[in-house]
């Protein structure tokens, strides 16, 4: 189940990718249970792969290597910090700061804090996606990888200040 999970994910992925191409438009069309089984097992969801193919569709973008990378994050704070439990907590989008707040001058990042924090735990609701078109405007703009951003809450978790200081050094590196 681990050494393969990059080779399953992808099995998954172009599966989810031909499902939408022919026609799905919901993450109930994706996958059948026993699907539905690995994902969960891997602290996936159905509503992830549905994002990323239709925004893959759309936008050509953020695609399947981003996609891996990010849920390579995802699933080892599944397995090694939650234990594999599903957590029952689902973020409130209504308490969420709004798209063109600002911290140390850096727009949208006090969106994207709470945002990755949620993804990192499985608590994103289904309307919103970590490394949807704002998040990859962010992430291109401060030229970091979405997956490298998760990476940095998880380590970083309840100090905003660290985050906030990484990516205005970043920045500045990359403007």
């Amino acid at each position: 189940m681990n050494y393969d999970f990059p080779a399953q994910f992808r099995r998954h992925y172009e599966a989810a990718r031909a499902r939408y191409a022919a026609g799905a438009r919901s993450a109930a069309e994706l996958f059948d249970d026993t699907d539905l089984a690995w994902l969960q097992a891997n602290g996936l969801n159905a509503q992830t792969f549905f994002d990323y193919v239709e925004d893959e569709a759309g936008e050509g973008e953020p695609g399947y290597d981003q996609a891996l990378a990010i849920e390579v994050v995802r699933r080892d704070y599944f397995l090694n910090v939650q234990d594999g439990q599903v957590s029952s907590r689902v973020l409130d989008e209504s308490s969420m700061p709004r798209k063109h707040d600002e911290v140390a001058g850096i727009s949208w990042l006090p969106r994207l804090l709470p945002k990755a924090r949620a993804k990192l735990r499985g608590e994103l609701p289904p309307e919103l996606m970590y490394c949807c078109g704002g998040d990859r405007h962010f992430f291109k703009t401060h030229d970091i990888l979405p997956a490298e951003f998760l990476a940095l809450v998880w380590r970083h978790l309840d100090d905003d200040a660290a985050i906030v200081d990484w990516v205005s050094r970043r920045s500045a590196v990359t403007h």
